[in-house]
């Protein structure tokens, strides 16, 4: 399970410290950094720290940075059933209140956000907004995400597309033998979830065609 926060602080340490009891914190991991600019902006110090192994259906409480506030993670089952929540365009507008209060009322082990985000488009300081307003969900139930294009904010000569998604929400395509960040798999209670990328190439001469041709034979394989 990875943990992704941001701090001001360039000092700050990457670590996560964890365990199964209320402000008591038995297990603790340290991860890595990345930021980036984008013309006038600069992002903070953006972490991301992988803890575990975790139990299956178990409720984490965690903090980030040796310091702050204590979230509550539950992880999901170890097989079915298990319960998807399923929302993509989220943004930031009146409405999208409304839908986070309507997926956490489902009581979702998993959410899966099939790509356009924050809506930033450009405005980099709404992707910090964006993250503070899915937080209360996002630290407590794993998100796994891919893009859109609201995700893209490429500027030709200057800036290559997806630097903002790509610094900010780091999926496990490298765990799945993806080469980007773009497209990747994972399984969860015995299902094998595979998501794509619609905005990075995918003709036959590919390497998300590649890859997913890759992960669909290895996966039919162990099926057997």
């Amino acid at each position: 399970m990875r943990v992704t926060w941001i701090t001001d602080d360039n000092s700050a340490p990457s670590i996560v410290e964890y365990g199964t009891s209320p402000g008591r914190y038995d297990s603790v991991a340290e991860g890595e950094t990345t930021s980036y600019s984008y013309l006038l902006y600069s992002s903070g110090k953006i972490h991301h720290t992988v803890i575990g192994p975790l139990e299956h259906n178990s409720v984490y409480y965690y903090r980030c940075g040796g310091q702050g506030p204590q979230f509550q993670l539950r992880t999901p089952p170890a097989q079915l059933p298990i319960t998807f929540a399923v929302a993509g365009d989220l943004g930031q507008t009146g409405w999208t209140k409304s839908t986070l209060d309507h997926i956490d009322q489902c009581k979702y082990n998993v959410h899966l956000l099939p790509g356009d985000l924050s809506y930033a488009d450009y405005i980099q300081h709404r992707w910090d907004s964006f993250g503070r307003l899915v937080q209360p969900l996002a630290s407590a139930r794993p998100w796994m995400v891919t893009q859109g294009n609201h995700e893209v904010e490429s500027i030709p000569l200057l800036k290559d597309g997806f630097l903002s998604y790509n610094s900010r929400w780091k999926m496990p395509f490298e765990e799945s033998g993806s080469n980007s960040n773009l497209y990747y798999s994972f399984e969860v209670a015995g299902v094998h979830i595979i998501m794509l990328g619609s905005y990075a190439d995918y003709d036959e001469y590919s390497e998300q065609y590649g890859w997913l041709k890759v992960s669909w034979l290895h996966q039919f394989i162990r099926s057997y």
